[in-house]
């Protein structure tokens, strides 16, 4: 193992630094075991899939332009995948990751290399696996250092404190997903939130299980913030403190000072805190994330919270010297910051707030014109009951999902594979490019109006280069709901966001095409409307779905080829020798 990297203590995190050569650029090695290991959290001890034990798994850190290689061990009895969430795999599509789309998973007993270079990318990603629900436990941040300064100020002191959102289950997540898959019903509520995997005091025999950080007063930090929760986007606040939020998705904005963030699962967000406030006896602060509601949908309702602690004297011995520190007494009080959590409005000034950066060095690319645009529903669905089967949706039906009412079957190899091969087999490239039937999407009367769907692995096509415009639209089916919507293999513009029906006479016009916000997983606004203009630059095949897991299981979701350009740097590199098998 030491010959693919060190291993360093930074706080709750074991973070994987590779060892290289000084030449330039290096590549970066590291090696992934996924391994089952025991975990105690809220009074009781599980099983639970991790990669080299570590729950959340190690922190990868690397540079701008870096190669990249993580070897990954499956040493468990059943298949898996990582997926690198935010790297935009330029023309190396085989390392993305999400399974039966770009490749095969890796088989009990396997091993996959992914191989990549970051290129024009900086700032905070993170990696999870694509297979299943696996990554209620298989995650971790990416750092991505940049080569040049920050184009912020002030210049945070080290260390960067990373901020992982997850959720904990006390019951197997793989006999929840089966369950749901088995009865079409919804599944069960997560039994807590967690800051770093861990719940904190909130909940049952948890204060040793509490995230706290200590910070040295008049100093500014930088927070990479990652939700990683499977099925929850949260508000997150910390007491008495402005964050400054300097960077999204890892792209830089324009400083935007806020009270707390709305972040949902996918999305990184990096802030300032400045450490300028007058502490109380604890010399301790309450940070806290809850969930942003926007469901009827069964949820956990609980919030986790961790404390920021202030300490002055000999802070650089102490850092180095302990990391135990005591969690205060009962009772805590939330930060009168962070949101309620029906608070839309919140929500909605917090995403408007956001802006490119848009300056010379890191210029916003955004599309002007577009060549095509695709207007998709997304909507949450039921299917009638198969005879003599017991189902638990609603009305006694199945629960599903779609995109233009197709319903996306993952097929039983890779698609990329499929495609790159010519081979064609089960694919379709006849993904409605508008909602088959026009209707009041965001007024429909859910009892009335027929909701199931058609199922089957339906893919948009376009050329190498195409100004892309999707507008993803909320529906009323069942009931309206935030959806974060994740694109594989490309960064986009969100260019317009709405509530209500989407007007391609009217709302264009209003369109932000100066500083738009660039992502790669957008929060489409609960009965409403965003609008996403991209650069179809990136050869190969990739995925467009909710990154709420249960939606995504479901079927709200959807594949789009960007063929080859007609240069050969404008080609998907050739399979490696290594690709897993179906």
């Amino acid at each position: 193992m030491e010959s693919f990297y060190q291993l360093l203590l930074v706080g709750m995190f074991i973070v994987a630094l590779p060892i290289h050569s000084s030449s330039s650029p290096p590549t970066r090695q590291f090696l992934f075991n996924v391994e089952w290991k025991n975990v105690r959290r809220l009074c009781q001890t599980k099983s639970l899939l991790t990669v080299n034990g570590k729950y959340p798994g190690p922190t990868i850190i690397i540079h701008e332009g870096d190669n990249v290689q993580v070897t990954v061990n499956n040493r468990v009895a059943e298949n898996t995948t990582i997926h690198w969430h935010g790297i935009r795999q330029l023309r190396t599509g085989w390392a993305d990751g999400p399974a039966y789309i770009t490749q095969c998973p890796i088989g009990a007993g396997k091993s996959y290399t992914y191989k990549f270079t970051v290129i024009d990318q900086r700032g905070t990603v993170w990696w999870h696996s694509h297979f299943s629900w696996q990554r209620a436990s298989v995650y971790g941040a990416f750092i991505i250092y940049p080569r040049m300064p920050y184009p912020f100020i002030p210049t945070p002191v080290r260390p960067d404190i990373p901020i992982i959102f997850g959720e904990w289950w006390d019951e197997e997540v793989e006999a929840i997903e089966n369950d749901m898959m088995l009865y079409g019903g919804g599944p069960n509520s997560s039994d807590a939130y967690t800051i770093n995997g861990l719940p904190g005091p909130l909940y049952p025999c948890s204060n040793k299980d509490t995230f706290i950080q200590r910070v040295e007063p008049g100093k500014t930090y930088l927070l990479r913030i990652i939700n990683a929760a499977l099925n929850s986007e949260l508000f997150f606040a910390v007491a008495n403190h402005t964050l400054t939020v300097v960077e999204i998705d890892a792209v830089y904005t324009k400083p935007f000072e806020t009270s707390a963030i709305m972040i949902t699962p996918g999305q990184t967000t990096n802030v300032l805190l400045t450490t300028n406030q007058i502490p109380d006896s604890t010399n301790m602060f309450v940070m806290a994330a809850r969930p942003y509601l926007t469901s009827v949908f069964p949820f956990d309702n609980s919030t986790t919270i961790g404390f920021l602690k202030y300490e002055s004297s000999n802070f650089e011995k102490k850092k180095q010297t302990s990391m135990l520190v005591s969690v205060p007494p009962p009772p805590y009080s939330l930060p009168q910051n962070l949101p309620p959590m029906e608070d839309t409005g919140f929500a909605m000034r917090f995403l408007n707030g956001l802006r490119s950066l848009a300056s010379a060095e890191y210029p916003c690319r955004v599309p002007k014109k577009i060549d095509k645009r695709v207007v998709t529903t997304i909507s949450l669905n039921l299917q009638d009951c198969p005879p003599n089967q017991r189902c638990k949706g609603y009305r006694d039906k199945r629960f599903l999902a779609s995109m233009n009412n197709q319903s996306f079957i993952r097929p039983s190899r890779s698609i990329l594979e499929t495609y790159y091969k010519k081979l064609r087999v089960g694919l379709s490239l006849n993904f409605p490019e508008k909602p088959p039937h026009e209707f009041n999407y965001t007024g429909v009367d859910p009892v009335t109006e027929n909701m199931n769907a058609e199922f089957g692995t339906k893919l948009v096509k376009v050329p190498y280069g195409t100004r892309l415009e999707i507008v993803l639209q909320d529906t009323n089916f069942l009931n309206p709901e935030n959806h974060p919507i994740h694109v594989h293999g490309h960064n986009f513009f969100v260019v317009g966001r709405g509530f209500g029906n989407f007007d391609s006479s009217k709302d264009p016009s209003y369109y932000n095409l100066v500083d738009p916000p660039e992502r790669n997983t957008v929060a489409v606004p609960m009965g409403g409307w965003a609008a996403i203009r991209l650069n179809a630059d990136n050869p190969g095949v990739w995925f467009i779905h909710c990154h709420l897991e249960e939606h995504t299981t479901w079927g709200l979701a959807m594949g789009f080829i960007v063929e080859n350009g007609p240069k050969p740097s404008q080609c998907v590199l050739p399979p490696p020798s290594d690709l897993p098998s179906c």
